[in-house]
């Protein structure tokens, strides 16, 4: 199933949160150890950036899922917990597809 970004602010979330779900793999598998092992602090502070971003983006879909009332507030505790816990955005991917349908 395609992602309809137009009219679909569930799409919107899903796919704010696998943004947010990759650049938090970026940060921590090869930006934190070129900081460290390769003495190159210039990665995090770019992915870090973006992460920072793209995690903003999604709580602004959050909001705006909670006060259309199209995800409860349990719902969107659960999604806030999952861009915490890294490769959780894609496992909820696939369940907010399902509540999408």
């Amino acid at each position: 199933m395609a992602l309809n970004l137009r009219s679909s602010n569930i799409d919107r979330l899903r796919l704010s949160s696998l943004l947010d779900g990759i650049s938090y793999l970026v940060l921590l598998g090869i930006a934190m150890p070129l900081k460290y092992m390769a003495d190159m602090p210039m990665a995090v502070r770019i992915v870090g950036s973006l992460h920072g971003l793209f995690f903003l983006a999604l709580c602004l879909f959050l909001l705006i899922a909670l006060l259309r009332k199209q995800l409860t507030f349990g719902w969107c505790a659960f999604v806030f917990l999952c861009a915490l816990v890294p490769f959780a955005p894609f496992w909820l991917d696939h369940r907010l597809k399902e509540k999408k349908a």
